[in-house]
């Protein structure tokens, strides 16, 4: 750990190393190491006219001998990397965060790179002070966090807008990523069913399940709201069809379409951070939180076992355990516990669509007609 390393860590000539640099390469070694280089590395850069300052040094210090007894958290380090005046905020006042450095795309590198430039033009002329930073003067904080936070929502040359580019870039990551295991997902359930004999259709306990089903869709409240939402019924005709709005309802429940209508939500009750969730809004919660790799399990292994077995959440989250048809570990019991708090969501929902009975035992209308809706749902 010498200055030589330093250079080669931030890519530029020692006369030209910012306190950024120079933080970064520190924390790239063992803290141990970091503190016997420190002293030699100011002796090196005072030599070569580039001293930076005490308050930086002495702000090392005290960091790095922190870090070393095992008193520094996580935040008290990037707060004293972003005091360098040239690191950018890893979250902002408007909930912006920077993706993990080997998590950025080509957009978030970009801008990240952007951002640092701007904040060194700023140093530079004397709109950011540094020292200020590492002595955690509050008013520099906000100016500095002020001065982020408008360059991420300000148009750029190009008239792109740092902070929702970054965004829009992690979204279209996300959705890929989704799209790529859904397609898995849907691969192998064809695969699945394709070994099994196909199921008669049993039109009688579908016509009486639809009966049920539009009563349940027209009247207010649970469960009516969260199928609407799930199946993405708002206001228009439901179809003639029974087939239709059976499979379309049931697939919402593996993959909701909408959320619940807002006309009753107040603007106290959204920004109540600490409010609990509605049972409706909870519900779909959970639905939107189970994987494509437990839907794929349980409802394989509803259609190999067929109609009459159990499928109580307690069941389910056994059949997701055990399964040979997904790659997942849960072998701790707070695993399995989860499993079953999500499903427990489901269970009341597969009731209303004749799925499972009162006992919550497997119907043959369920076993027809589970492995065509999530086929549906992923389609």
């Amino acid at each position: 750990m010498d200055l030589d390393f330093v250079c080669v860590h931030a890519g530029r000539p020692a006369a030209e190393l910012t306190r950024r640099d120079v933080a970064r390469a520190l924390l790239a070694v063992p803290s141990g190491v970091a503190l016997v280089a420190v002293p030699d590395l100011r002796r090196a850069l005072i030599a070569l006219g580039n001293p930076l300052s005490p308050p930086f040094w002495e702000s090392t210090k005290a960091t790095l001998s922190a870090i070393e007894s095992g008193g520094a958290t996580v935040g008290d380090v990037q707060r004293w990397l972003e005091s360098t005046g040239t690191e950018p905020l890893l979250l902002t006042r408007s909930f912006f965060v920077w993706p993990e450095e080997d998590e950025r795309g080509p957009i978030a590198r970009e801008m990240f790179l952007r951002l640092v430039a701007y904040l060194e033009e700023r140093v530079a002329a004397g709109e950011i002070d540094p020292d200020a930073l590492a002595v955690r003067d509050e008013e520099a904080r906000e100016a500095y966090e002020d001065l982020q936070e408008r360059w991420l929502n300000s148009p750029l040359p190009d008239g792109r807008v740092p902070g929702v580019a970054v965004s829009d870039e992690q979204d279209e990551e996300l959705f890929a990523a989704w799209d790529e295991e859904e397609a898995f997902a849907l691969s192998e359930l064809r695969r699945i069913l394709a070994e099994l004999p196909a199921p008669e259709r049993p039109a009688a306990d579908l016509r009486a399940a639809c009966v049920r089903l539009r009563e349940v869709l027209a009247g207010p409240g649970y469960p009516g709201n969260v199928l609407r939402a799930c199946a993405g019924y708002e206001g228009e005709p439901l179809p003639a069809d029974d087939e239709e709005l059976w499979l379309t309802v049931t697939a919402g429940i593996a993959g909701p379409i909408s959320d619940l209508p807002e006309d009753d939500d107040t603007p106290e009750a959204f920004s109540d951070m600490d409010g609990e969730l509605s049972h409706e809004d909870a519900v779909l919660a959970a639905l939107c939180a189970i994987h494509h790799a437990d839907w794929l399990a349980v409802v394989a292994t509803l259609a190999r076992r067929g109609p009459g077995v159990l499928a109580s959440p307690e069941r389910i989250a056994r059949f997701i355990a055990e399964s040979e048809d997904i790659d997942v570990q849960m072998d701790d019991p707070e695993d399995l516990d989860a499993a079953e708090t999500l499903f427990s969501s489901v269970t009341p929902l597969w009731a209303c669509l004749g799925i499972v009975d009162k006992s919550e035992v497997l119907t043959p209308l369920g076993r027809w007609g589970l492995p065509k809706a999530l086929e549906r749902a992923w389609s």
